[in-house]
């Protein structure tokens, strides 16, 4: 076999975050991902829905193992114990990834830039973890990290945010990492001749998130994206190519909700100046994942500091806002002001003193402050039924400035999840009408606004589908996340778990769906103390991506 070629490549799974019809429609008819045009045509094309909540950390979980986050445990970016919270990562993942479940059927794989796969299990093969990791990634087996800088050069997982490098350094950042991505997946083919592939872009959410309606960026972050999958695809050959991604993007058409200032006028949120909060993606990735030390929690910058003093004293980031937006500045400061220093000078929820609360805008979902779950709750459990049922009223009842419900969905949530993980899960799950209206955990003493970000995630993303054993012809009738796992198991005559909650899609034939064996942990290394200490450096309040 010639170096930069692979023979044995069964079927290639390819994740592009954020992917739905109308972006694609609209990136396909500027001509600039012929590939995935073509990729498209040849097969079958259908949205795909996504889960509640339809966020990454989240979803990709759900998509590589076929279960709901009731049963794998991921319902955001962090995992609790009592108001205490930690980076979620690969050992909240309480479930078999699908590259797992073929390793145990003797099926090599190559996995890339997969969301939540760190610190990676061992498989026969390679895997290069993706969002949440630390940068450099840990890699599986030992010693590939350096064997992949070697190759390839540095691979990064981040881009830089906006604002602290220019617009054209951002963007060249963003090009260079999908790049990356094609470079990692073809020296490792080539390594390792894996018998299954996944390969997954997040930049074509993020250029959503960082660079909103700009369609010339957005255009050439997928443009690469297509040169990246032509080089995969010309140099594996797979059988099976399925597309898939974990949620669609849009525009916000409606209102900023701030759940917690609604719920602090309702009396169920104790607010109080300065302190943690709960961090802020930008904070997570910038300071804790990229490990750059600007700051720690436990002391802060001195601006950092300074601020906190000013909000004991009643100076608050919100009281500021108002005195800078009145002279035509708040949006300015907004831009330089580093997050963590805003964070501390922001009025928080007071959790332990809280009825219920919105701890993290991405789950939606509501928290009770239960006595017994948490450790200071002040909901008796034979008073959780009926402040639960008042809560669900009062949210079902919120109406926009414009008179119109903002949520299409308020209910008890094991309405929406099952599983061995549902008190982890909020409370109350709350769903956005038409993902219209961008909620907000923040105290802001607004209740409604302009979107903090005018475009941002939708239920709908696709599934395509083309190669050996796809029947083209088939129809889709409303297929989910949950189903891409048992069907890629299906492209390799593998079973599905009976735990699955997915099902495969018609364009594959499947065996019937089997036992297999509870997932077991033990073998997932643990952090150390000091890595904990790490992770848990740096952190501000939850209101990006």
């Amino acid at each position: 076999m010639a170096s930069g070629q692979t023979s044995g490549l069964r079927t290639l799974l390819l994740g592009l975050d954020g992917a739905c019809r109308p972006v694609l429609d609209r990136v396909f008819a500027a001509g600039v991902a012929p590939r995935l045009e073509s990729l498209c045509a040849e097969g079958l094309i259908s949205p795909l829905q996504s889960q509640i909540p339809p966020w990454t950390p989240s979803a990709w979980p759900s998509i590589y193992t076929g279960v709901n986050p009731g049963k794998h445990g991921v319902f955001g970016f962090l995992r609790y114990e009592g108001y205490d919270w930690d980076v979620v990562d690969r050992t909240a993942v309480d479930e078999f990834t699908l590259w797992e479940t073929l390793d145990r059927q003797g099926f090599s794989s190559v996995v890339v830039n997969a969301p939540v796969t760190h610190p990676p299990r061992p498989i026969d093969g390679a895997i290069v973890p993706g969002y949440v990791a630390p940068e450099p990634p840990p890699c599986h087996p030992d010693g590939l990290a350096d064997d992949l800088e070697a190759a390839v050069g540095t691979y990064d997982i981040y881009p830089p945010k906006r604002g602290r490098v220019s617009d054209a350094e951002q963007c060249t950042a963003m090009l260079d990492l999908v790049a990356s991505r094609a470079d990692a997946f073809t020296y490792l083919a080539d390594r390792f001749d894996p018998d299954f592939g996944f390969l997954q872009f997040q930049q074509t959410d993020t250029v959503f998130h960082e660079r909103p309606g700009e369609w010339d960026v957005i255009e050439r972050v997928y443009g690469a994206v297509d040169d990246a999958v032509a080089r995969v695809l010309d140099a594996c050959d797979p059988d099976t190519v399925i597309v898939v991604s974990d949620h669609g993007i849009g525009e916000y058409t409606g209102y900023e909700f701030r759940v917690n200032d609604y719920l602090d006028a309702e009396g169920y949120v104790a607010t109080r100046r300065g302190g943690d909060g709960m961090p802020s993606w930008d904070s997570i990735a910038r300071n804790e994942l990229r490990g750059s030390g600007a700051s720690d929690r436990a002391g802060g910058s001195a601006l950092e500091r300074t601020f906190a003093a000013l909000s004991r004293l009643g100076v608050t980031s919100q009281r500021l806002e108002r005195l800078l937006d009145s002279v035509g500045l708040a949006s300015v400061v907004a831009d330089v002001m580093p997050t963590d220093v805003i964070r501390a000078a922001t009025e928080q929820v007071d959790f332990p003193n809280s009825t219920a609360y919105m701890r993290s805008r991405i789950e939606l979902g509501v928290r009770l402050n239960l006595a017994g779950r948490e450790p200071d709750g002040t909901v008796s459990p034979e008073r959780y039924d009926a402040v639960r049922a008042a809560l669900i009223d009062a949210l079902a009842s919120v109406t926009t400035p414009d008179g119109e419900p903002v949520f299409e969905t308020v209910c008890p949530r094991e309405e929406v999840f099952e599983g061995p993980h549902l008190e982890s899960a909020p409370d109350v799950v709350v769903v956005p009408a038409a993902f219209e209206h961008f909620l907000s955990a923040s105290i802001r003493d607004e209740l409604f606004t302009a979107p903090t970000e005018p475009w941002n995630h939708k239920r709908d993303g696709i599934v395509a589908a083309v190669g050996r054993g796809i029947d083209t012809d088939a129809t889709l009738e409303q297929p989910h996340i949950f189903d891409v796992a048992p069907t890629v198991l299906a492209t390799f005559d593998v079973a599905a778990s009976d735990r699955m909650d997915g099902t495969p899609l018609p364009f594959v034939d499947a065996p019937a769906p089997r036992a297999y064996p509870d997932f077991n942990a033990r073998d997932t290394r643990s952090k150390t103390p000091d890595e904990v200490a790490q992770h848990l450096a740096n952190l501000g309040y939850l209101e990006d991506t």
